[in-house]
């Protein structure tokens, strides 16, 4: 089960590869400016993951109209990750958890997805500006996707 709403968000600092290199993604850089969509996917290139990540680039207007930035987090490499992101027209950034502690500090690990080990489960979380768990979500399978309405309200409500 994912860490609870009301929560204290465990902040991470995670690698992010784009056209300049390697960089960092903090998440308290978000607190006291803009509200977090965090998006756990278990990984790169696959078919539910890609369609998850490309709808939400393509409606990245509505997020950025509810003061909301997105992450979306696998335990793939950002290498992987960049490719991917080209290949697909990803858009959001991606971050990657390859040593799976952000991913085990939000207790959304997916133990031997499809007999490969152990992955990021399919999870999404709403982060306050002040760093405050708004909405929580595992999804039954790999398979689901989040509830993206229920996203959206929690995001309109925080404003």
């Amino acid at each position: 089960m994912p860490i609870k709403v009301g929560s204290k968000a465990p902040d991470f600092t995670l690698k992010s590869k784009n056209a300049t290199g390697l960089v960092d993604v903090k998440l308290s850089e978000n607190f006291g400016k803009k509200n977090t969509v965090l998006l756990f996917v278990p990984a790169a290139f696959t078919g539910v993951c890609t369609k998850e990540l490309c709808d939400i680039s393509a409606g990245m207007d509505q997020y950025a109209k509810l003061n909301a930035t997105v992450i979306g987090l696998s335990i793939d490499t950002p290498f992987a990750q960049e490719a991917w992101a080209k290949q697909d027209k990803i858009s959001i950034t991606l971050v990657s958890d390859l040593n799976k502690e952000t991913t085990k500090a939000y207790d959304v690990l997916f133990p031997m997805l499809a007999g490969i080990g152990d992955t990021a489960a399919r999870a999404a979380f709403v982060i306050d500006k002040n760093g405050v768990v708004q909405y929580a979500e595992q999804t039954p399978t790999p398979k689901d996707l989040p509830n993206f309405d229920a996203i959206k309200a929690t995001l309109a409500k925080l404003g």
